[in-house]
């Protein structure tokens, strides 16, 4: 890794020149999605959840309604960018395919920090258990990779005993970063603030795992080796220590991986539709 360009390895904004495009097609078709829920009775935007604006979560529902299994959806941006409105669109496979999706915002980094922004997301998980009274799927890219796999390895009933033990006990997670000392070497980091040990502390890679765990590392077939081997790794990992792990490329970058969550047909929402229906209930 000490021969490795960091920056360039975990920056996919230098190596997807066309990335602002690529955002400005997701706020289109996800405000175009919203519209059309809404237009449908199915959607329900800008509960919030926390005491900041950006702790909210727009949900929308299959025709099942509050009936069917639930997963959220937690973006990405590096901790740093990005909001929910910009991914509406990506619950629609998974609208198609009988799940109820809450896409997730949170407070963003320099504001917080790393640590404050799983606390968030925390909070938001038993938000929607409180909504739906059922376990969830959490589904993530990049940080949400992150957030993810933080939530799947989070002991519920320490931090709020009324709730299920195995809470989260799935997460697919894609492009995340599960190890985040490399990051202290970066530029990014004047914004997360982190060294070695708090880097360290907050890598849900390293974390002690529940019993009866489960997660997808998935990432781009066109990413980065070090986004590669940081899902590779992770799914290696947590099966060493007995959690059920499946590491997968997709066709994409970093960010076009993402247009498959609008394909009620493609493989990856079938295994994400998979999950939260194993575990939902």
């Amino acid at each position: 890794m000490a021969d490795l360009d960091l920056e360039t390895e975990y920056s996919p904004r230098l190596t997807v020149p066309d990335h602002a495009e690529i955002f400005a097609r997701w706020a289109r078709e996800a405000e175009d999605y919203r519209a059309e829920m809404l237009k449908g009775g199915k959607a329900e935007l800008g509960l919030c959840y926390g005491d900041t604006a950006p702790q909210f979560v727009d949900l929308f529902l299959p025709a099942a309604g509050e009936t069917a299994p639930l997963a959220i959806f937690i973006h990405g941006g590096y901790w740093r960018a990005m909001d929910p409105s910009f991914h509406s669109h990506m619950a629609r496979g998974l609208n198609a395919r009988g799940c109820a999706v809450g896409v997730v915002g949170y407070d963003l980094c320099p504001i917080v920090t790393i640590a404050d922004i799983i606390e968030q997301i925390r909070r938001a998980c038993v938000f929607l258990w409180q909504r739906f009274n059922r376990r969830m799927l959490v589904c993530g890219h990049s940080a949400g990779g992150h957030l993810t796999a933080a939530m799947v390895a989070t002991d519920w009933q320490k931090l709020w005993p009324k709730a299920p033990s195995d809470l989260v006990p799935a997460g697919f997670a894609i492009s995340g970063v599960f190890d985040l000392a490399p990051l202290v070497k970066t530029s990014m980091n004047q914004d997360f603030r982190l060294d070695a040990e708090e880097a360290r502390r907050i890598s849900p890679m390293f974390w002690p795992l529940p019993p009866g765990r489960a997660l997808d590392a998935a990432v781009g077939d066109l990413e980065s080796s070090e986004f590669k081997r940081q899902s590779r790794t992770m799914a290696d990992t947590w099966r060493n220590t007995g959690a059920e792990t499946r590491y997968a490329e997709f066709p994409g970058n970093h960010f076009t991986i993402l247009d498959a969550l609008a394909d009620p047909k493609d493989a990856m929402v079938a295994r994400i539709a998979e999950l939260a229906g194993r575990v939902g209930g």
